[in-house]
């Protein structure tokens, strides 16, 4: 026999369709750090794929089709020779930086220490462009 639950369907909390939209995107693996490296300034296709170890170029091709579909990601291509395209982000992906800024602050104080890239961090040294 199988136990009742007696409650209303008011109790059962959802979550927020924003924060579902949100990690839809940006919670798939590459796309945080890309906007990530997007926040401190544009980069070159090659840059972005330097500054992310462990990405393939396919992936970080998909994840930039991804992120310009969403309208956070602007794609520049500079007529050469050589043709050169760059990257980066539109006002709604800039106006993520102070959440990225706050993430980056909550792993610090809950998340243990990964090795990695000090560079990488959302940090900028005094007088550098905000």
């Amino acid at each position: 026999m199988a136990a009742e639950q007696n409650h209303d369907s008011a109790a059962c909390k959802r979550v927020d369709d924003g924060i579902t939209r949100v990690f839809q995107l940006l919670g798939k693996r590459w796309s945080g750090p890309i906007v990530a490296v997007l926040v401190e300034q544009p980069a070159y296709f090659a840059d972005l794929r330097r500054a992310i170890p462990g990405i393939s170029e396919r992936m970080l091709s998909d994840r930039l089709a991804e992120l310009g579909a969403a309208g956070l990601v602007l794609r520049e291509v500079d007529e050469g020779p050589p043709l050169r395209v760059s990257y980066r982000l539109t006002e709604s992906g800039a106006a993520l930086e102070p959440a990225l800024r706050k993430l980056g602050e909550w792993a610090k104080t809950y998340l243990p220490e990964v090795s990695g890239c000090p560079e990488t961090s959302l940090e900028r040294p005094a007088g550098a462009r905000s």
